[in-house]
């Protein structure tokens, strides 16, 4: 077996046994703060796992030896300064050094490349939480007397500020006697001195993108900071120090400075800060009364504090923007995925916060244990009442009377028809929202015919779809039988992946190239054929096994099992290079006439839609060797064995063949732009579809249908004494002062990350919940629409902003970050509102929707 060429000559490595366990132990390695791990590409990785065995159950089995990853390959270019938004485990995979040294060692690093290595940083105050710093922090330097004159690098969030300022002299060629100070500058021209060179990037707040000045001190041991600046330079006022103005502007309209990431933080916060009952009780100190210091599920009241704090800080009307920049902290202390400066979700830090202002401010200050009853035929109207005594007796807050609503839930067992019905509290409506049933992919078809260019397509397939739905939709399209098609993700000038017809579309992603080759059907006379993948390269200097791809896909060939000899193989690939060579100029090169050997053994394909195959000249090579081949892996990345002349081929689905070309007959002859060249269907040019538009009551009627229970997730049935697969049913039974409205927009699986940018028309006033809570005795719920959480991009990116209605002026205003805009109602309602925020109407008149007043004090939600 060839070994990886990139380190050059044959590399000796322990057999597969041996690497599994060698490195079994080194890739369960805890994180360590301060220690170094390599970034792998997931799909190298994976090659190698299939390659030793790495998750086979008997790990004294072999791997499979086509699977030879070859040198180490971290494949895509832009994966040295890293792709934005790439996710564990499923782009990349992270070994600790130790680990690292040894896969170089065995298999060598494709040439070029660069090792990937982070750091382990320490995220929390609180509770500790390790995570290897994947993305580092990139900062734009400059001096404060040549702002213009930008310099960007990288750092980690562990790294200090005495490290940014040793950079920095570097740099700009600052001496070391000179004394100098450093500062941030935020989006909005302010700016804040960094005077605590121990601190940490990451405790300091500073974020991608950031601006940081270093600002040296005169001979006369003035600041240049004291001085008006010449025009500019970039500094707004007189004094760095001067950021916080003293101009007054109406409460509530105060911003929130990015800290980095924190987007999802602000639009949060902006809509809790408009909800007016919440917002009042901390303006009058009424929460100082009630804070809970010593609840176990609580945070000691420091969250219920911290929040008070920048309320009363943005309710001020002293300042037109805030950096919440302790809460943060705070907040970090107890929620570690919350502690970096990593974007996160709005909703998650709202049911966060919702939790831990009503833990730091439960009235109760010793929980008592009640046991949960069967409703065992009772009433509905006393069952949940008792339900929610039971739930006050324990949970007693300004967030429980503001907050909190109460579900029905109904489980009817299909064997037996047991019902139970249990009530449950609610902080906050979660809905979903109608799936869509199909996608679109773009997908390239690959001829059979090498004369014919590929073509690409946009294709209509079911969400939930397989492989065999995509070929018959291709094949309508088309013409080609969906039977002669194989389905392939293309990764690199690579095939990553062969298809099979039953796998599910929910494993090919976005951002994966989709290549679909017309193949033969197989024969009638039962013979077998072999779908060969097919590699075109011209080789290094160094005639390393490591060629360059030429080709931005590899293509395919089929033959007939039995009948493989290199001659054959040899004839079959100068038939395909037809399309993509000079044929006429390689003819000319050669020998003439008796250069030209006749094949016996022709194999065409007779099937109807392949190409046809018309004389044996079809498939003569000339004398001449205008290329190499070899066996490799199924990557290419690694020979394998050598084709012997004249001998019959021993191949399966798994083989692979690389053609080696030299750099002059590549030149003369390979056309590369023919070979990239591609047609696009009319199916690619056509208008897409509108998205679906769908009211909000849509999403609530979703949330209350009855359900079958899946088979993974059955109820135990106490009169069957076994789990069963039973319908589910979600009623509203009563609903709270604040309903907050979560629209279900993000969905995730192992395979797909998705979100969905349907339109939700809600209205702005006069929200009638009223038909949907099924208490028979509740009075009237009709809310009007106070903020909304909005979120822009894609999933796991993107920007959140809020729009939120003031209190004192009842006038809309749109909050992005520091910005403060006015905002009309009609510019509320789009694609990116995620959250929602609605107040009960004239709700200081209601008494308790549930029962007579006499009957459930408790039930009063008002």
């Amino acid at each position: 077996m060839a070994a990886a060429a990139a380190a050059g000559g044959e590399r000796a490595r322990p057999d597969p046994a041996e690497q599994r366990a060698e490195l079994g132990p080194l890739l369960a390695t805890a994180l360590r703060p301060g220690e170094s791990w390599y970034l792998v590409e997931s799909r190298w990785f994976k090659q190698w796992k299939k390659y030793v065995g790495f998750d086979s159950w008997d790990m004294f089995g072999a791997g499979d030896p086509n699977l030879f990853p070859g040198p180490v390959d971290n494949a895509d270019p832009e994966t040295q300064s890293l792709k934005e938004h790439l996710i564990d485990e499923l782009d990349y995979v992270l070994v600790p050094t130790e680990a690292w040294n040894k896969l170089v060692a065995w298999y060598g690093c494709i040439d070029g490349q660069q090792p990937i290595v982070r750091k382990v940083v320490e995220y929390g105050l609180f509770v500790k939480n390790y995570k290897v710093e994947v993305y580092l922090l990139e900062l734009k330097l400059c001096e404060s007397s040549d702002p213009d004159n930008v310099i960007s690098c990288h750092f980690s969030k562990a790294d200090t500020v005495a490290t940014i300022e040793k950079e920095m002299r570097k740099l700009f060629n600052i001496p070391a006697e000179k004394e100098t100070r450093l500062w941030n500058r935020y989006m909005s021209n302010t700016y804040e001195q960094l005077s605590k060179l121990d601190s940490t990037l990451q405790d300091v707040g500073l974020c991608q993108g950031q601006v940081v000045l270093i600002e040296v001190k005169n001979e006369d041991g003035t600041w240049p900071g004291q001085h008006c600046l010449a025009k500019g330079s970039g500094f707004v006022c007189n004094s760095y120090n001067c950021r916080d103005s003293a101009s007054l502007s109406q409460p509530g309209l105060c911003g929130l400075s990015n800290l980095g990431n924190t987007c999802f933080m602000n639009s949060a916060l902006q809509c809790l800060s408009n909800t007016p009952p919440l917002t009042d009780y901390f303006l009058e100190d009424k929460y100082e009364a009630e804070i809970n210091q010593n609840n176990p599920l609580g945070m000691r009241g420091e969250i219920a504090e911290a929040y008070a704090d920048l309320i009363k800080e943005m309710w001020s009307g002293r300042q037109s923007h805030v950096a919440p920049r302790m809460f943060k902290t705070q907040v970090g202390r107890f929620a570690p995925q919350f502690s970096g400066y990593q974007q996160q979700d709005s909703q998650e830090l709202l049911a966060f916060l919702l939790d831990g202002l009503h833990e730091d401010l439960n009235r109760v200050k010793k929980k008592p244990y009640l046991e949960l009853k069967d409703a065992n035929g009772r009433p509905d109207s006393e069952v949940a009442k008792e339900a929610w005594e039971n739930h006050r007796l324990r949970n007693d807050s300004i967030i429980v009377d503001i907050f909190h609503g109460l579900f029905k839930s109904t489980l009817v067992c299909p064997k037996c028809s047991k019902v139970s019905v249990t009530f449950d509290p609610f902080c906050y409506l979660t809905l979903p929202l109608p799936l869509r049933r199909d996608r679109l992919m773009e997908v390239t078809l690959v001829y059979a015919d090498p004369q014919r260019r590929p073509v690409q397509y946009r294709v209509v397939v079911p969400m939930m779809g397989a492989i065999s739905d995509l070929c018959e939709s291709l094949s309508k399209l088309s013409g080609v039988p969906a039977e002669n098609m194989v389905v392939t993700d293309v990764y690199n000038h690579r095939f990553h992946k062969i298809f099979q017809m039953d796998e599910g579309l929910n494993h090919i992603l976005p951002k994966d190239d989709i290549f679909v080759y017309e193949v033969c059907k197989p024969s009638e006379d039962g013979s077998e054929y072999v779908t060969l993948s097919i590699y075109f390269r011209e080789k290094t200097m160094r005639q390393s096994i490591m060629a360059v791809p030429l080709n931005p896909m590899p293509s395919s060939i089929q033959l007939h099992c039995n009948r493989i000899t290199e001659s054959l193989l040899t004839g079959r690939i100068f038939f395909d290079l037809c399309g993509l060579c000079d044929i006429e100029e390689m003819e000319h090169q050669d020998d003439g006439e008796e250069g030209k050997e006749k094949l016996t053994e022709v194999d065409p394909c007779h099937s109807e839609g392949c190409m046809q195959v018309e004389s044996a000249r079809d498939l003569q090579p000339c004398k001449k060797k205008y290329f190499t081949f070899s066996l490799v892996n199924s990557s290419g990345t690694s020979e394998i064995n050598s084709i012997v002349e004249g001998k019959i081929l021993k191949l399966n689905a798994f083989s692979a063949v690389a053609i080696d070309w030299d750099s002059e007959t590549r030149r003369l002859l390979y056309d590369e732009q023919e070979a990239q060249a591609f047609e696009k269907h009319g199916s690619m040019l056509q208008p897409q579809k509108k998205k679906a538009v769908v009211a909000l009551r849509d999403c609530i009627e979703l949330f209350t249908t009855m359900e079958t229970l899946g088979e993974h997730d059955p109820w135990y049935c106490p009169n069957c004494k076994k789990h069963q697969q039973a319908t589910k049913k979600f009623d509203l039974w009563s609903l709270p002062r604040i309903l907050v409205v979560h629209l279900k927009r993000f969905s995730y699986s192992r395979y797909w990350r998705d979100k969905l940018d349907t339109v939700v028309e809600f209205p702005i006033r006069g929200l009638n919940m009223s038909e949907f809570v099924c208490d028979p005795r509740a009075g009237s719920y009709v809310y009007d629409l106070i903020a909304v959480s909005n979120h822009y991009g894609a999933m796991g990116v993107g920007h959140y902003t809020a729009y939120a209605k003031n209190k004192v002026n009842d006038k809309w205003y749109y909050f992005d970050d520091s910005s403060v805009s006015v905002a009309s109602e009609d510019q509320i309602v789009t694609k990116a509102a995620y959250v929602l925020f609605y107040q009960r109407r004239n709700s200081e008149e209601h008494s308790a929707p549930s029962a007579p007043q006499e009957e459930c004090d408790g039930m009063d939600t008002n």
